[in-house]
């Protein structure tokens, strides 16, 4: 994509979620015989790809075929080359679906993959090459995922994950869901190696692929403003709601319809 193409489409302001996700869109992404293109839905740390349920469920009934693998969680490298290898399987169009720290792996496993039609950032980090997700998460002020909210638990010979607080969970990462389900999906977290906050991102698909992106607008993870600086440097038709981190399970009908429309 030449950067005036970039430009174009990140001069469009950003626009709510509502109608504008049904109308019309632009481009088609259906492969031969019309079919319709694999969403692949990839979660990030603190999660797991059952977060995406809500999502998959709509797909699957509107005939999309989809996948949403496990995200191993250990570092950008090695886990952006585990989604490749995923992807290198599947044959079609394809659209990739990331949240949070999946955007920083879509982003690199993307990359040179002419399967891939669009991507679509849900609230997740977009890094340019060389930049790494905690310069990207605290390059503007109003994260509350700070060290003192982690649980630190080694894992190996110097190995370190780390794990959002019990009694943070819930107002830090999904503070629009009730307590009774947060209490859950921290029972259930899969943590990050601690590492992947300072490794940086290599060649982005972004500057290739057509992206769009759902900012959640109270976010109390990735803030608001780095969402938007994120896709509005990558190009990508934005979106906005009012959700917390966890807009796939918060909003799952309006993140249908945003993925929908990424591939169509």
């Amino acid at each position: 994509m030449t950067t005036t193409r970039r430009g174009l489409l990140a001069g469009s302001a950003a626009v709510v979620l509502g109608a504008a996700l049904n109308a019309p869109a632009a481009q088609a992404h259906t492969g031969r015989g019309g079919q319709k293109p694999t969403v692949v839905l990839v979660h990030g740390a603190f999660a797991d790809a059952s977060g995406w349920n809500g999502v998959a469920s709509r797909l699957i009934r509107d005939g999309y075929p989809v996948i949403a693998p496990p995200n191993p969680l250990r570092s950008v490298a090695s886990d952006s080359a585990y989604l490749a290898g995923i992807l290198a399987t599947l044959k079609g169009p394809l659209v990739l679906v990331a949240h949070s720290y999946g955007g920083i792996v879509v982003t690199n496993a993307a990359t040179g993959n002419p399967n891939v039609k669009a991507l679509v950032y849900v609230a997740a980090f977009v890094p340019d090459q060389g930049e790494t997700l905690l310069g990207l998460q605290t390059k503007y002020p109003g994260s509350r995922l700070s060290e003192a909210a982690l649980d630190f638990r080694p894992y190996g010979e110097g190995l370190v994950d780390g794990y959002i607080k019990k009694e943070l969970f819930h107002d830090v990462f999904a503070g629009d869901l009730p307590k009774a389900t947060t209490e859950l999906m921290w029972a259930g977290q899969r943590p990050a190696d601690v590492r992947t906050l300072g490794e940086p991102s290599g060649a982005p698909a972004w500057k290739t692929i057509p992206s769009w992106y759902l900012v959640g607008r109270d976010d109390r993870v990735l803030p608001p403003a780095a969402q938007r600086f994120m896709a509005r440097r990558a190009g990508a038709h934005t979106f906005e709601a009012d959700t917390s981190h966890v807009a796939m399970i918060a909003q799952p009908a309006a993140t249908a319809a945003l993925v929908k429309r990424a591939a169509r």
